[in-house]
């Protein structure tokens, strides 16, 4: 057990150790994990203990638990949806609006020092790189730059993205599994203004995103709005 894992309350140590296996893999989509009686006896801990590590992995999508049979470590396609990270032509079409977007570039490069140690990547190694910009009602609404991780995404350039979104593809043909990501008040470079259709002195959110499956980093995005035209909601209930 880490010193981390020592440092945390009793059901911590449980919840984390559960974690850090499903991380690992394992146990597969859908395989029986150990019992709650098993847990018990493992960590010296009361079944209430085990419950409740049990239930707040339930919470974030990344267990099953069926009564009386027990717990199952939950597809890898729930983990994503934990994640909440949303696909911009889905929000589009809930608000009754249409989504059209516009491909400036989807190509192959060579990774350079910074971009192949934030992907995992030899320095130089090939990476994916597309430029989309995604309009709501006809009016530039977010600037995508992604590059992609090729071993994960092998088709990605392939995709016809004014059919579907990089989001959209991703999700089904990666596992995702956690996600990073940075939100910000910025102001858009030249060319994001020029795409966005926006002065350069016109405050932007800018979300900045990573993505891994449990063993490789899948892509990172550079995704920016105009200010005036975009709002992050969410909700949150005790």
């Amino acid at each position: 057990m880490s010193a981390n894992a020592a440092a945390l309350a009793p059901y911590g140590r449980v919840k984390q150790y559960l974690l850090d296996a499903l991380a690992r893999g394992r146990w597969a989509p859908g395989e029986l994990m150990p019992s709650e009686a098993d847990l018990v006896t493992q960590f010296g801990v009361s079944r209430m203990t085990v419950n409740r590590a049990l239930r707040e992995l339930q919470a974030e999508g990344l267990v099953d638990r069926v009564q009386g049979v027990g717990t199952f470590a939950a597809p890898l396609h729930r983990v994503a949806s934990s994640l909440t990270i949303r696909d911009l032509h889905a929000e589009i079409v809930e608000r009754g609006h249409r989504h059209h977007a516009e491909v400036h570039l989807a190509r192959s490069e060579h990774a350079p020092a910074a971009l192949a140690h934030q992907l995992g990547l030899a320095v130089g190694a090939p990476v994916y790189h597309s430029l989309i910009v995604h309009f709501e009602e006809g009016l530039p609404l977010q600037c995508e730059d992604r590059y992609v991780n090729p071993a994960c995404a092998p088709g990605y350039l392939g995709v016809d993205f004014t059919q579907t979104t990089p989001t959209h593809y991703l999700f089904e043909v990666t596992a995702l599994w956690r996600a990073q990501y940075s939100i910000e008040a910025a102001l858009p470079t030249a060319q994001e203004a020029a795409l966005l259709r926006i002065a350069q002195s016109d405050p932007c959110l800018v979300v900045v995103r990573r993505t891994f499956t449990t063993d490789a980093a899948i892509t990172i995005a550079r995704l920016v709005h105009p200010g005036a035209r975009y709002a992050l909601h969410g909700e949150f209930a005790p």
